[in-house]
């Protein structure tokens, strides 16, 4: 969850800190430009990129609640709208950030991650991951950074919709229940679907069968007890 505040000071960007050339000349000097988007005017800022970095690298990463200083004015919440990295160095160049208030609901898109082992690989079946990412409403101070599925009771051929995801308090899933699937957990090659229902049905058989078997010794010891 985003309950990590980190405090980062920046600078507002003058006339003639802006423009391709003079933007160009920013990043040299190891400073990243940037906007603050909100209710007013955008603001143009300009932030270190060292320090840009290392306020990414906390506990909540870029799912962080930022406490945006601009020059001495009152700390604004902001959380990170974009941000743009060199292709070949990996150094930021570009951030966009997005006031909010606290106490009101904002939309993210958050990463899924598969967890638990399903019960159709126990039968050789292979899980497959399909939307990988997840549009979701929350407050700042409870946006999560993924959304954890338990792919336990996916069967052979069968798929795991959002809809099959249990609700997750104070948080909204914005995309289409039944037409978002999350996981499959696909046939094993060589091996029809008749065959795998059947080899399902054989572990439940086999536990049952046990079980009267168990049952029938029971009632012959009482039968011999007696």
């Amino acid at each position: 969850m985003s309950t990590d505040r980190v405090t980062l000071p920046v600078s507002e960007r003058t006339a003639d800190q802006r423009g391709t050339r003079n933007v160009g000349r920013l990043r040299r000097s190891g400073v990243v430009p940037g906007v603050v988007y909100g209710s007013g005017e955008p603001r143009a800022i300009a932030v270190g990129e060292r320090e840009l970095r290392a306020a990414f690298s906390g506990p909540s990463g870029l799912h962080a609640i930022f406490d945006v200083v601009i020059q001495g004015e009152k700390p604004r919440h902001v959380v990170v709208k974009e941000f743009q990295r060199h292709p070949v160095r990996g150094t930021l160049t570009h951030v966009d950030f997005h006031e909010v208030r606290l106490d009101r609901p904002i939309q993210a898109t958050v990463s899924v991650q598969l967890v638990g082992e399903a019960r159709g690989s126990k039968l050789g079946g292979q899980v497959q991951s399909v939307v990988r990412h997840l549009r979701i409403e929350a407050l700042p101070t409870a946006m999560p950074d993924h959304i954890a599925v338990d792919v336990s009771d996916l069967d052979i051929g069968s798929s795991l919709r959002l809809s099959d995801v249990p609700p997750i308090e104070g948080i909204l899933f914005l995309d289409d229940p039944e037409g978002t699937v999350l996981a499959t957990c696909s046939i094993p090659r060589g091996m029809t679907t008749g065959a795998a229902d059947e080899e399902a049905e054989g572990e439940t058989g086999e536990t049952e069968a046990g079980g009267a078997a168990e049952a029938a010794d029971a009632e012959s010891t009482d039968e011999t007890s007696e």
